[in-house]
């Protein structure tokens, strides 16, 4: 099992994680939504469940809990800057047979 980050999304995700005073790592997961049936969820891991698996990549702690570990597990995370108003994660995900036109949901 692995989740991964590049070294431009854990740079960012160090940024992001020093404003925050609670922080322990990033949290990652999936949720049902969408037309295709997933998406991922992204948010700051403040605590540790009896349910979650802790991955580190760069110097990042990653939080998946257990339910959401089989559909990401494989995961690279990017950070991409397409230009200067526009910028966010990219997920390349081995495990996706599917997504949605608007690329906001996929399938397993």
């Amino acid at each position: 099992m692995s989740i991964e980050l590049t070294e431009k999304a854990a740079t960012h995700v160090k940024k992001m994680l020093a404003e925050q005073t609670d922080a322990i790592g990033l949290r990652l997961g999936t949720k049902q939504a969408g037309c295709t049936g997933f998406a991922y969820v992204v948010d700051y891991a403040d605590t540790l469940g009896d349910n979650d698996q802790v991955f580190e990549s760069h110097g990042v702690k990653i939080v998946v809990d257990n339910e959401s570990l089989p559909r990401i597990d494989g995961l690279v995370v990017d950070f991409v800057k397409n230009n200067l108003l526009n910028e966010g994660f990219e997920f390349h995900n081995p495990n996706v047979t599917d997504t949605c036109g608007c690329g906001e949901s996929f399938a397993v």
